[in-house]
């Protein structure tokens, strides 16, 4: 695998395992509204686009149910204060990412997950070995639009001239693919090779060490 200068990494999924508190603050919008909760494994297939599509896809009815709004706003407040109850960084991303430190190499996140969780979750558990952290906000198109990796590079310095786009789904692929960047695809994610392979994907990881082998 070619050694690049300019890493972009999604966030969930690929630097950290966040599915569980994101599940947990699902379930409790749902339960708090009286609706019927989701598995582990049906909210896993609802992540990727931001977390406002993760509340349409399990809310019955989705944006048009009545109290979506209220329930969406529920599943933020608690999120924000559980955001960290369990989740952590997957095995060797930490090594990987001092490796990336000591070599000079420039790293980014960029992450549908809103612009404030994905601030605090990066420099809590990464503090300066990210760069430049930018989640879902106002006046900035979301994954896979290239808008957020155009921004990373506006705020790293840098060009897209030996870069490279690290995720794990197929909105990462695409947003690649939207950027003009290649795409590594890692698999300790929330999705797994034979559903990267159908999306495109065409160069893995199998642990964080690959991605600079």
């Amino acid at each position: 695998m070619k050694e690049y200068q300019t890493y972009i990494f999604d966030l969930d999924g690929t630097l950290i395992s966040s599915l569980e508190d994101l599940a947990a603050s699902t379930n409790y919008a749902l339960r708090q509204a009286g609706l019927p909760e989701r598995t582990l494994e049906e909210v896993r297939t609802f992540v990727g686009n931001g977390v406002r599509k993760l509340m349409e896809r399990a809310i019955p009815d989705g944006a048009s149910h009545p109290r979506f709004e209220e329930i969406f706003t529920t599943f933020r407040e608690h999120y924000m204060l559980h955001n960290l109850d369990a989740t952590r960084p997957y095995d060797g991303i930490m090594e990987m990412l001092k490796e990336m430190k000591r070599r000079g190499k420039h790293v980014a996140v960029v992450s549908n997950k809103f612009y404030a969780a994905t601030q605090e979750l990066c420099q809590h558990f990464f503090g300066n070995y990210v760069e430049v952290a930018i989640g879902e906000r106002e006046g900035i198109r979301k994954k896979p639009a290239p808008d957020t990796v155009i921004e990373a590079f506006r705020q790293l310095g840098v060009s897209r001239e030996n870069a490279v786009y690290i995720g794990d789904s197929d909105v990462d692929i695409a947003t690649a693919r939207n950027s003009d960047l290649p795409c590594i695809s890692v698999l300790w994610g929330f999705r797994d090779r034979d559903f990267l392979l159908e999306h495109g994907a065409t160069t893995f990881a199998e642990k964080p060490s690959d991605i600079l082998s």
